[in-house]
């Protein structure tokens, strides 16, 4: 029993050691963190002797799976965003051999994002193949400006404060503005155009048919519009293909002024195959500050319009093939476009 005790206090002594080791460190880390904190302190008053304390940590990127990298994208808010998250590090923008994934991780929160975001029609109309220069990341920044203007024609049309949804009139002619980003070739599409400023000229609003290999730079100098303006028509034809389809309605347009509807088939000396600023059962003018939707609805023909909400009628039948949305403007005229839903009835 005696043994016993000896061996207990000397455990107890053992012990007391140890706490009083411990404690001496513990006192030792508190003055180490408050001299940090000083050095935080005097760095914050401006005072530029102190070294900045630097931590280096080793993160083991092996273990970043989509599903975290899908969390930490819902905080970015563009595909350039998420194209500078794969050039930070080849763990993001490269494809891992071992990886079940046949893209990077990077490209697979792109996927995800347009398939969560993108409805079966705006689906239909972007690119369908992931091979090549095409990513998924490059779809993703088309979706994004499926609403923009990118194609301007004619002396004095220019973006307004730099945004490609909203363009103006700085000149003296008529120009126009085109959305080929937004390729309506079936289904039903809408969108909205507000009236931002008019100035002396209400700008008119249409669809058009797509031509991909017009040189805009021809008609730099020129008034540019796509109904009414014979002399480039021949150029207008030879842009024809398989996508147009058979129907011969190549443009038609509301002009917010007067709320009238033209069209054209780009047919010189055929009054059949073009009429202008005609009247139509819901014609009605617009003022600046106005918006007016534009639902194209191709399973059934039709181009229905809409004034701030409300349903005017259905302007014109008899549509089909493929359709970009267009703007023409002058006279100071300015007007933008984002997409939308038809207003229920």
């Amino acid at each position: 029993m005696s043994d016993d005790g000896r061996a207990k206090r000397q455990k107890s002594s053992g012990d007391g050691a140890v706490i009083i080791s411990k404690r001496e460190r513990i006192t030792e880390l508190e003055s180490e963190i408050a001299q940090l904190r000083r050095r935080v302190v005097q760095q914050l008053e401006g005072n530029h002797e102190v070294l900045p304390v630097v931590v280096t940590a080793t993160v083991d990127l092996s273990r970043v799976d989509t599903s975290i990298v899908t969390h930490i994208s819902s905080f970015l808010d563009t595909s350039r965003e998420l194209l500078n998250m794969a050039l930070t590090c080849k763990s993001f923008g490269w494809r891992k051999p071992m990886s079940t994934l046949n893209t990077s991780l990077v490209e697979e929160v792109a996927r995800q994002a347009v398939c969560s975001r993108a409805t079966g029609a705006e689906m239909s109309r972007l690119p369908q193949c992931v091979s090549g220069t095409m990513t998924w990341l490059s779809i993703l920044h088309k979706f994004e400006n499926l609403s923009s203007f990118d194609i301007l024609l004619g002396e004095g049309v220019e973006y307004l404060n730099g945004d490609k949804a909203t363009v103006h009139n700085t000149g003296s002619k008529i120009c126009s503005a085109v959305s080929s980003i937004y390729n309506m070739r079936i289904g039903s599409h809408f969108a909205e155009f507000e009236i931002i400023d008019a100035n002396s000229g209400m700008p008119f609003i249409g669809i058009v048919r797509p031509m991909p290999g017009l040189n805009s730079r021809v008609f730099f100098e020129e008034d540019h519009y796509f109904i009414g303006n014979s002399n480039a028509y021949p150029d207008f034809l030879e842009q024809r293909s398989d996508e147009w389809g058979v129907g011969g309605v190549h443009a038609c347009e509301y002009f917010c002024g007067t709320g009238g509807m033209s069209w054209t088939s780009w047919v010189e000396d055929e009054d059949e195959e073009e009429q202008t600023l005609l009247a139509w059962q819901g014609r009605e003018a617009c003022l600046p500050g106005d918006t007016i939707g534009m639902h194209l609805n191709l399973d059934e023909g039709t181009l229905t319009v809409y004034k701030n909400n409300r349903r005017l009628g259905v302007m014109k039948d008899g549509l089909s093939g493929s359709y970009f949305w267009y703007v023409s403007v002058w006279g100071g005229a300015a007007i933008s476009i984002k997409r939308g839903e038809p207003p229920r009835a």
